[in-house]
């Protein structure tokens, strides 16, 4: 059945209303609501226009309410405790605000970045609980505009006018080889002269994996890549097994295997990725993310 309300009767009205029914008093009204006499008056008078039925009794400039205001208060409070309620249990399934935050991260960021970040949040808000997602910078871009996350550290997404970016930190890559390779004593690695070798790669997606095709674009040649996994400590793991070379971002040194060695490359193939927190620009009032943001903004130099 359909249920029709007339537009005149709005939950701003019912609670000047159910003010108005406190304080009997137009003045006084304005004052709680910080708005003006005449605006109480006609958002009353509106109700009785939607209603078509008085609601007050005029002596003088005074309005008195009668047993259909009464009437109508009683009902207005129910409904305006119901919507405050339905309000906030939407909220709660939006993961607006609520005890608990879905945050995306990059792999690599799993060994610095990801425990000092927790650890601010539970300082500033001790009974959140938070849930990691890990995944490449496309998964977590895709994740955060469908709801399954609330925010995302990763590489700062290209024309991504939806998304609110926080940057965190700038990371330069790196040549990455096995130690005692024919690379190692170099200072810095020209990667036009690596047309003969093989190399190992991220998937498609990982915004290393971004990096890594641009250098080689900038080298003039398609890389003879061997075997692609969709995580960074695989990827390790596969040029100490002497599989291939990579290029890895400098915040991985600390997790490397010891037998891979990062080498700088020529200034020609510098990249640099910029990483940062990321939210849907929709939610950019949401108390969790807020907080999140200003632990990200404290905490800068232990993000890394």
């Amino acid at each position: 059945m359909h249920l029709h309300i007339d537009e005149d009767i709005t939950f701003r009205r019912l609670e000047i209303l159910l003010v108005f029914m406190e304080t009997g008093n137009l003045a006084r009204t304005a004052e709680k609501l910080e708005t003006s006499a005449v605006s109480i008056h006609r958002a009353l008078h509106a109700l009785e226009s939607g209603l078509r039925c008085s609601l007050f009794r005029h002596e003088g400039r005074n309005l008195h309410p009668t047993e259909a205001a009464h009437a109508l208060a009683e009902v207005a409070r129910e409904v305006l405790r119901s919507m405050a309620d339905g309000v906030r249990s939407t909220r709660e399934v939006a993961g607006y605000s609520s005890d608990h935050i879905r945050i995306g991260s990059l792999y690599s960021l799993t060994n610095r970045t990801i425990p000092a970040l927790v650890m601010g949040i539970k300082l500033r808000k001790p009974d959140i609980q938070a849930e990691l997602i890990l995944g490449s910078n496309a998964d977590l871009l895709q994740k955060l505009r469908d709801g399954a996350i609330d925010a995302a550290l990763m590489g700062t997404p290209d024309n991504a006018v939806d998304v609110e970016s926080e940057p965190i930190f700038e990371d330069d890559i790196y040549f990455a080889a096995p130690v005692g390779s024919h690379y190692a004593a170099m200072e810095r690695i020209d990667l036009a002269s690596c047309a003969g070798e093989r190399f190992v790669t991220l998937t498609e997606g990982f915004v290393t994996y971004s990096g890594f095709v641009d250098a080689f674009r900038v080298a003039g040649f398609s890389p003879n890549v061997v075997m692609k996994t969709g995580d960074i400590f695989s990827l390790m793991n596969l040029v100490s097994g002497g599989m291939g070379y990579t290029l890895l971002p400098g915040r991985v040194r600390s997790v490397m295997p010891q037998k891979v060695q990062l080498i700088p490359l020529q200034t020609k193939y510098l990249m640099r990725q910029t990483i940062s927190l990321n939210f849907l620009r929709t939610r950019e009032r949401d108390p969790n993310l807020l907080m999140l943001l200003s632990v990200c903004r404290m905490t800068k130099a232990e993000l890394r």
